[in-house]
């Protein structure tokens, strides 16, 4: 679309930035051990990127860039990270740029070993193809029947020199010389489907899990089963041994449980329950250390050492987010640093915009904290409350008592949950009276001091709890505030007001104090919900007719109107100053609008629908959630570092999709880019020397050119040093002596002459400036403009030298004085540099005050003038008087 916008069709205001919250998703884990920095690195994948953790302090080494599909299996060498996307894969260099891409599979691959200066691929038609990496030439292609050998799992076992070991879903394996093309044996297996190999630290021996939870300790030189285990969790999903002198073997399940198996005892020694709440997706040992690494589809990343007596896993370190889709997301703090979000799993979090290491989960709501920990309960599941859906917090008395309240699903009674002690609070909040089940909490908000606790019920009960008691302090309206559901409350910074929003389509302002209705007022449509910006006093509502109100609380009257959006409108969010208000819908776009002018002037599509939006209290970020991600995403304010057309968009304008941060295939040159365009279209405003001919217009030259110019003598003499520089005599070579018996200096002659004179007579001497040549000129044709430039240019004293030099006795004529009155007379005309031709005229009659009334010539040229500056003084002063009268009004007067 080209138009009103120059054109563009992506965001203005915001670019992608990253990614919050994301650990860890299905992919199993990669860990690498780098030989230069001497320690081990996990790599996980996170949809179409991948993230590169240090073991040691599980901290945030490198993002990579993203590929073009999610990323469906990963490995590793020692060198490069590779990762297979589709029918395609790549090798990563830096754990974050593609340096190799491979291509020539037809169907997705789930498999890839690294295989030397070689890495080999399978994908699911069994096609296993083994390429060269720095050449990217396929060096050999297997081809396998699905319906009798489809294969799904790879193993290289150690010292077996060019040979791979292959497990199939029809239970049988095969052993390849991948040099020679040749099939070496067939294991026959066990009938059931091999889900994972690995190679015990004996060699020789391998370790297969099969479909039905059997682990199989095979010695595969003499075709032998050394030993069996059996889970009963389902599939074996990974397999793992100790290495540092302890015969154990972890194997993972679907269930998210751990089992550990004692190789010398051939029992089980241990039961890891509820490691992850989803299935494991990987989980390897760290060669000679007593630590296991492992991921899962819960979006979590975890260590666990084996330190303790009975060989039991303890949590050592872990990077969480959420394992479900965010429900509400809001800025805590006023420092920008901490995002709260909620999520479907029923857990509230803390991120930091920092660093991971400040992150922290304040768990799951528990409807019975207490009984939980006297009975000791592992499973909570029975006990725990259902997602949180709305949340309000304030940290003004967070280190006193609970500053965060929510709204669960399907619940009446809200939650206090307590920020500083990471955990749900003491009280559960809701009206005695009501025992009704189909009665919910349908919007919260916090006072800003902290203290109380404002409820709106599905039944139009609108209640107010103390936050530190949790006693009941009233309730709004007589019998209920609203006839409706209540879609939104709020308070306003001073808890003077109360306003509440109900689903029959009313908005009413209440005394916080005595609960008594100040105002009502109808609105178009039902509110689907509302936002207070309390240092402005301005009141947001989403309306179900998908357009936009804004109020100012204080007139209680509607300021702006906004339509456009075309699905539910699902958060808003104002920025700091309160002069953007930015809404996120259904129809995929955000949206901000600017209030002052009441125009859009940034909007843009992305391919996920946004449910919420938070703008950070500095102004810096704005943070959004999507559907079914698990991710906060970040985009960061363009406006603060570079220049940024605020252009209203033309109501026709179509928003390109613009990819969420961390996803985007080349994000660094599109944000580049991106925020050069807007700046080449919006080309500086140049301003013209005058706006309109009736208006008077000042220069641009800076005070000290002109304020001065009538105390320049003052100013001479403050600055005046007390004795002249004295210059130091320098001593002749040989020292003049008078001639005698003693030897004696010569005194040095003094100059004592009174009749030469230092003063230097410039009637003789002077000559024209350039100056009073150009107004000998403008005599002759009457343009002014040149000596007014040359007059800019000088400074105080070169100004003050010009205007006395325009005198007779300096080396002027009475015709060159008429002349700069004439100047002066132009100047005033035309109502340009004002302030200079007032300042100009004033040392001029200071400097020839004696001179001026002996010449009828001037005196005729100043009459003129006194009219001409008098006519535009009167005019300035009564200006000045109606704006300074206005002004005093606003001050004094009560509004």
């Amino acid at each position: 679309m080209e138009g009103g916008a120059g054109g563009r069709t992506s965001s203005a205001l915001f670019a992608g930035f990253r990614a919050l919250g994301l650990f860890s998703n299905d992919i199993p884990h990669v860990v690498r051990f780098s030989a230069l920095k001497r320690r081990f690195y996990v790599t996980t994948c996170v949809g179409k990127s991948f993230h590169t953790y240090d073991v040691q302090k599980l901290s945030l080494v490198a993002v990579s860039n993203s590929v073009p599909q999610d990323i469906c299996c990963m490995a590793a060498d020692g060198r490069l990270v590779f990762a297979a996307y589709g029918n395609v894969f790549s090798a990563f260099a830096r754990n974050k740029e593609v340096v190799h891409t491979f291509k020539g599979h037809k169907a997705e691959i789930h498999l890839l070993q690294p295989f030397g200066d070689h890495i080999i691929s399978v994908d699911t038609d069994s096609i296993l193809i083994i390429w060269h990496i720095y050449s990217e030439e396929e060096y050999l292609q297997l081809s396998f029947d699905k319906s009798v050998f489809k294969i799904s799992a790879i193993l290289h076992p150690s010292t077996y020199l060019n040979k791979i070991l292959l497990g199939s879903e029809q239970g049988s394996l095969q052993l390849w010389n991948v040099k020679s093309n040749k099939l070496l044996y067939t294991f026959l297996g066990w009938k059931i489907g091999v889900t994972a190999l690995q190679q015990a630290p004996a060699v020789d021996v391998v370790a297969v899990g099969l479909m039905s939870g059997q682990v199989i300790i095979h010695n595969i030189k003499f075709d032998e089963t050394l030993m069996k285990f059996r889970q009963d969790w389902g599939p074996i999903t990974s397999i793992s041994f100790r290495t540092d002198g302890h015969p154990i073997m972890a194997a993972g399940s679907p269930c998210g449980h751990i089992g550990l198996w004692d190789l010398e005892d051939k029992k089980l020694i241990n039961q890891m329950r509820n490691a992850h709440s989803t299935a494991i997706a990987g989980l390897t040992f760290l060669h000679r250390e007593p630590l296991l690494v492992t991921n899962g589809a819960d979006n979590a990343l975890r260590i666990w050492i084996f330190d303790g007596p009975t060989g039991e896993g303890r949590l050592l370190r872990f990077r969480m987010g959420h394992s479900a889709p965010l429900t509400k997301i809001r800025y805590y703090g006023q420092n920008g640093q901490q995002i709260l979000s909620a999520s479907q799993d029923g857990t509230l979090q803390s991120f930091s915009t920092i660093h991971e290491k400040f992150n922290k989960s304040l768990g799951h709501g528990l409807i019975n904290k207490k009984r939980v920990k006297r009975k000791g309960l592992q499973n909570t599941l029975s006990v725990r409350l259902p997602p949180i859906t709305k949340f309000a917090a304030e940290e003004a008395r967070e280190s006193d008592w609970d500053s965060i309240i929510a709204c669960h699903q399907g619940k009446l009674s809200c939650s206090t949950w307590n920020y500083q002690r990471s955990t749900i609070g003491s009280y559960f909040l809701k009206p005695k009276e009501l025992k009704t089940d189909d009665i919910t909490a349908t919007a919260v908000d916090i006072t800003s001091c902290g203290n109380f606790a404002v409820i709106g019920l599905s039944a139009g009960t609108v209640d107010v709890y103390n936050m530190q008691s949790g006693i009941h302090r009233g309730s709004f309206g007589e019998d209920q505030a609203h006839k409706g559901s209540v879609r939104g409350v709020a308070v306003d910074g001073l808890n003077q007001l109360t306003i509440t929003t109900g689903s029959e389509g009313l908005l009413k302002f209440w005394n916080f104090k005595n609960k008594l209705l100040i105002h009502s007022m109808s609105l178009d449509s039902s509110p689907n919900m509302m936002l207070l910006h309390r240092d402005s006093g301005i009141l947001g509502l989403a309306l179900d007719d998908f357009s936009i109100s804004v109020l100012d609380i204080e007139t209680r009257k509607i300021v702006r109107e906004f339509s456009g959006h075309q699905g539910q409108i699902n958060d808003l969010a104002f920025s700091p100053d309160g002069r953007w208000l930015i809404s996120a819908s259904m129809d995929c776009t955000v949206r901000t609008w600017d209030l002052p002018s009441g125009c859009l002037i940034d909007s843009f599509l992305l391919d996920s629908a946004p449910l919420n939006v938070t703008m950070s209290p500095t102004g810096d970020f704005l943070a959004t959630s999507h559907v079914d991600h698990l991710g906060i995403y970040l985009w960061s304010n363009v406006s603060l570092y570079s220049v940024v057309s605020l252009r209203p968009l033309p109501t026709d304008y179509v928003p390109s999709v613009v990819m969420l941060p961390g996803t985007c295939q080349t994000q660094d040159v599109e944000f580049s880019e991106e925020t050069i365009e807007p700046s080449d279209e919006m080309i500086e405003y140049d301003s013209p020397e005058q706006l309109n001919e009736q208006l008077v217009t000042l220069s641009l030259l800076p005070e000290s050119r002109w304020k001065n110019l009538l105390n320049l003598d003052v100013i001479k003499k403050k600055n005046k040093p007390k004795e002249p520089p004295k210059v130091p005599k320098s001593a002749p070579f040989f020292i003049p002596t008078i001639p005698g018996l003693v030897p004696r200096y010569a005194a040095p002659e003094q100059n004592n002459d009174p009749q030469q004179s230092k003063v230097v007579n410039l009637g003789i001497l002077a000559q024209k400036s350039d100056f009073c040549m150009k107004l000998e000129e403008g005599l002759v044709n009457n343009k002014y403009e040149a000596a007014v430039n040359l007059l800019k240019e000088l400074g105080p004293s070169g100004i003050e030298t010009e205007l006395r030099g325009l005198s007779p006795d300096c080396g002027g004529s009475i015709e060159v004085m008429q002349s700069f009155l004439k100047m002066i007379g132009m100047m005033l005309d035309r109502k340009r540099d004002f302030e200079l031709a007032q300042a100009y005229l004033a040392l001029f009659l200071k400097l020839h005050l004696k001179l001026l009334p002996s010449e009828p010539v001037l005196l005729e040229e100043l009459t003129k003038l006194s009219s001409q500056v008098e006519e535009n003084w009167i005019h300035l002063q009564s200006l000045f008087n109606q704006s300074l009268c206005i002004l005093n009004y606003i001050k004094s007067a009560l509004l």
